[in-house]
């Protein structure tokens, strides 16, 4: 059953509910794009991924996506091994559009994803939880709705994400909806829909549709699912059918090679960027070849592994640098591009969590991103959510978003009143124009303990992670629950209770 309500019906403006957390401003990317290649050098990359695509080509393992390929040229092997010709693949690419908004339950939190803006959402897909009290443990659904709330108490985390834990006390089978469900009742951000596999996307669309209505789902974005490709050059039936499920839908998927150099590619950064680079051509082609200007994020994930010991790395040298090529290849195909989180191996929110943090996120912040996927609460390589590490990486995202725009040239950034006034050997503590600005002239960061070390030992000498862990505790206390129509919510329990019975568990086998 669709719903027949009228379009934006499911939307609400800014209510009480908002005014707990500073009004959400999308932040846009003022510095300047950091490159590392030449247009030559790019021309380059896209050279030898056209020879991979063409020569070795790259599996589709699902019927009915073989025969789109087919239809369109493509040639298509007994084994399901696609080889593309290049113009074939240039045509189809550029009909994916530069940039698109993505709505919002609440029409104030739309965004942008595109051109220079930038958009930051949690970490999706850890099976396990860590707080510092209680250690590691398997996400819970309780969980997944704390972690809810503390997307929406920030205003540094523009879109609220998908299964920022995974819900383990739920069936693997039912998870969609409960996913889905806990994102639509306690938060009003743009959100992802589920992506293991099609049926899953499907619930996800269905839910959004009675939430959004069949005419604003036609016409306007209201998800985006994320698409793996099974590197080195796969994609199999569960993410061709989610892919098929979303772009039908008109809804956006992010492109996302996954390969860790040295595993799923080559030991070599250039060898890993060609490899990501065809991989994310070809999906978005295909996409484009299911229905045309569906829009499209280049969002390959690189990283390395410890050629020692088989582990991945994160925060390293290498994975920047093929960042920051994969960001110029976004770029010169006008694609948004989706860059690195706050990445860490760490297990818990220690002084190797906080430095492989930021090790990922300034190389990002430079490669001008529209979109960052895991930019917060992420720990132990992916498989752990971390309360206290989601909220310390909030407050990095706050700097973050500060640096990314950039200096203002106003008059009133030269204080030349004061530059003039002030005698040689004064302050400038009292100025009017510092009484004016003292509140707003300099970005904040509250988990960050900067007095003397007198006066942190008289408050308790609490380390960031004590004082990030009663953030948490402070956030949900003070979370407010955006309002959802109660007819809405009835249709969405009811959907709910119709699907459970109908979900063959071993199609998820």
């Amino acid at each position: 059953m669709t719903s027949d309500r009228p379009r934006r019906s499911g939307r609400r403006r800014a209510g009480p509910a908002e005014d707990v957390v500073e009004r959400i401003v999308q932040p846009t990317l003022e510095l300047p794009r950091y490159s590392i290649v030449t247009a030559e050098q790019v021309a380059l990359v896209h050279a030898v991924s056209m020879r991979i695509l063409e020569e070795a080509g790259m599996a589709f393992y699902d019927d009915e996506s073989v025969s789109i390929l087919r239809a369109h040229g493509v040639v298509v092997d007994d084994d399901q091994v696609a080889r593309f010709d290049r113009s074939l693949v240039e045509e189809f690419v550029s009909k994916a559009p530069s940039s698109f908004s993505h709505a919002a339950r609440n029409p104030d939190r739309d965004v942008v994803i595109g051109g220079k803006h930038m958009a930051f959402l949690p970490v999706a897909g850890p099976p396990f939880v860590y707080d510092v009290e209680n250690g590691r443990r398997a996400g819970k659904l309780e969980d997944l709705v704390n972690f809810i709330k503390l997307t929406m108490s920030t205003p540094y985390l523009h879109m609220q994400g998908t299964e920022i834990v995974v819900p383990n006390d739920v069936p693997f089978h039912e998870r969609a909806l409960d996913i889905n469900y806990a994102h639509i009742k306690y938060g009003d951000k743009p959100m992802m829909g589920h992506y293991p596999i099609g049926l899953a996307a499907q619930d996800s669309v269905e839910m959004a549709r009675i939430v959004f209505g069949d005419e604003t789902l036609d016409s306007a974005h209201v998800l985006i699912g994320v698409v793996n490709v099974s590197s080195p050059r796969r994609l199999d039936d569960r993410m061709l059918g989610l892919l098929k499920t979303y772009i039908r839908a008109n809804q956006p998927v992010i492109v996302t090679p996954f390969i860790l150099a040295g595993a799923m590619g080559p030991a070599a950064v250039l060898g890993t960027v060609a490899q990501a680079n065809a991989e994310a051509l070809a999906t978005i082609a295909f996409a484009q070849m299911v229905r045309p200007g569906v829009p499209c994020v280049y969002g390959p994930f690189l990283a390395v592994v410890d050629l020692q010991n088989g582990s991945p790395v994160f925060g390293g040298a290498e994975s920047s640098l093929a960042q920051f090529i994969v960001a110029d290849m976004a770029h010169h195909y006008g694609l948004p591009f989706r860059a690195a989180g706050t990445y860490a191996s760490a297990k818990v929110p220690d002084m190797q969590a906080g430095a492989e943090a930021a090790l990922s996120m300034v190389p990002s912040i430079l490669a001008g991103p529209n979109l960052v996927l895991h930019a917060a609460g992420w720990l132990e390589s992916g498989l752990t959510t971390g309360y206290e590490k989601f909220v310390f990486d909030c407050e990095m995202l706050g700097v973050f978003q500060r640096l990314a725009a950039g200096v203002s040239w106003d008059e009133d950034e030269w204080a030349m009143d004061s530059l003039l006034t002030v005698e040689p050997g004064g302050h400038h503590l009292g100025t009017e124009h510092t009484l004016e600005r003292f509140r707003t002239a300099f970005h904040r960061m509250p988990l960050f303990d900067a007095d003397s070390f007198e006066s942190w030992s008289a408050a308790g000498a609490h380390d960031a992670a004590a004082r990030s862990s009663n953030a948490v505790a402070v956030a949900l206390e003070r979370y407010v629950q955006p309002p959802l129509d109660e007819a809405i919510d009835a249709e969405l329990q009811d959907y709910m209770t119709r699907r459970r019975p109908q979900i063959d568990p071993s199609d998820f086998q």
